[in-house]
């Protein structure tokens, strides 16, 4: 697969304007029952309201706007120039920050003089194309296959849109695999951490079970009952996916479970019934750095070789053939409200994808793809999408 390596045009001398499909309302304003469901963003001070469509339904996202944003938007109800302050303000970031604001549709930018577009209508004007250059390894290829999977449906709904995403490369519960793995017992034999089982002893002398919610029963979870304190970066969870096919998990589980002892992990889950063990992330260890994870990934490479993997999208490989990869945690405060669930690193990914793929598809003009503009949007958020890994930056708790 190919991806175009782009950069961003000089456009702060472009005539904008606001974007006459939203309006800007002060949060105060906002109807009461809004009010109560949004009322976590005023824990930021900086907060001015909400940019909501005019019209329902709409691609258009609903977006906080912060006091400084609210201003531009006022100052440009009439087409013009970016105001002196603007750019003053935003300094070396201006031009990437106009070139959001431009793709997700807060501000419209002029085209041929004749008329104003945003989103991946605007893409020609704010992108030049350079060399081409191919994504890295086998999860990269499954994370551009899922997009244009999700590009192909006919879904609008950017929840759905996003779990489309998120569980692509799942394989489907066949009655042979129902039959097989019947209960959750029947995983555990699978495993061998059935008591008496090849892994039970190892598993229950060095690991203690973690209870898990409801919303999470579909999972196995444990964390190392001790272990050595090891350098880790604050505030900060890295994810190693283990993704063998199911056929041969049973096989090779000994192994990793070893191997996450002796590296010591802070935690692992495994899927516990057979809808958990047939999806890509089925086995995933979490870790208080970077170096760890490479360290972890080192001794299962040597472990595992020549184990068929089945790949898990929207994650950073780490071994060539999709078996290993790796992600992080968004903090706390990436999650805008704190009613919604927990994003993973995934779900972060695919939740961004799905606002960008719908804006997309709705556009008249665009002269990209909607899979590729949506990999586009997601490069100004810090993420590598040629090879899905996060930049620091994105994730400091600051």
């Amino acid at each position: 697969m190919m991806k175009e390596d782009v950069q961003l045009k000089n456009v702060l001398e472009a005539t904008f304007r606001a974007n006459p499909n939203y309006e800007l309302v002060l949060f105060d304003r906002l109807p009461l029952e809004l009010q109560v469901l949004l009322a976590d963003l005023q824990e930021d001070p900086d907060l001015y309201g909400v940019l909501r469509p005019r019209q329902q339904p709409s691609p258009l996202a609903i977006k906080s706007v912060c006091q400084n944003t609210a201003l531009l938007y006022f100052s440009l109800q009439q087409p013009g120039r970016l105001p002196t302050y603007v750019k003053a303000r935003l300094g070396q970031d201006g031009n990437q920050t106009i070139a959001e604001l431009v793709l997700d549709g807060v501000l419209e930018i002029e085209r041929e003089g004749t008329e104003f577009v945003c989103g991946s209508d605007a893409y020609g004007l704010l992108y030049e194309a350079r060399d081409a250059v191919t994504g890295n390894g086998t999860v990269a290829r499954l994370s551009i296959e899922a997009l244009q999977y999700a590009q192909a449906l006919q879904i609008n709904d950017i929840p759905k849109l996003s779990a489309r995403m998120y569980f692509y490369n799942r394989l489907p519960a066949s009655p042979a695999w129902r039959r097989r793995l019947p209960t959750p017992e029947a995983v555990a034999r699978h495993l061998g951490i059935q008591e008496g089982g090849q892994n039970w002893h190892m598993l229950h002398r060095h690991w203690a079970s973690v209870p898990l919610s409801p919303s999470l029963d579909g999972w196995h979870m444990w964390r190392l009952r001790q272990r050595e304190r090891r350098s880790a970066q604050p505030g900060t969870t890295y994810k190693l996916y283990v993704s063998p096919t199911c056929e041969v998990l049973g096989e090779v589980f000994g192994a990793i479970l070893d191997l996450f002892t002796s590296v010591q992990a802070t935690r692992f889950k495994v899927g516990r019934d057979v809808y958990g063990l047939l999806r890509p992330d089925k086995l995933i260890a979490y870790f208080e750095s970077f170096e760890h994870v490479q360290e972890a990934a080192s001794g299962l490479q040597r472990r595992l070789a020549g184990c068929p993997p089945q790949g898990v999208p929207f994650t950073a490989e780490i071994a060539g053939d999709g078996l290993l990869s790796w992600g992080m945690d968004p903090p706390r405060d990436q999650q805008v409200l704190s009613w919604q669930e927990r994003e993973s690193w995934r779900l972060w990914l695919t939740n961004r994808l799905a606002v960008a793929l719908v804006a997309a598809k709705a556009a008249q003009s665009a002269t990209i793809a909607p899979w590729q503009f949506a990999m586009q949007r997601l490069e100004l958020e810090g993420v590598n999408t040629t090879s899905w890994t996060p930049a620091q930056a994105i994730w400091d708790e600051e």
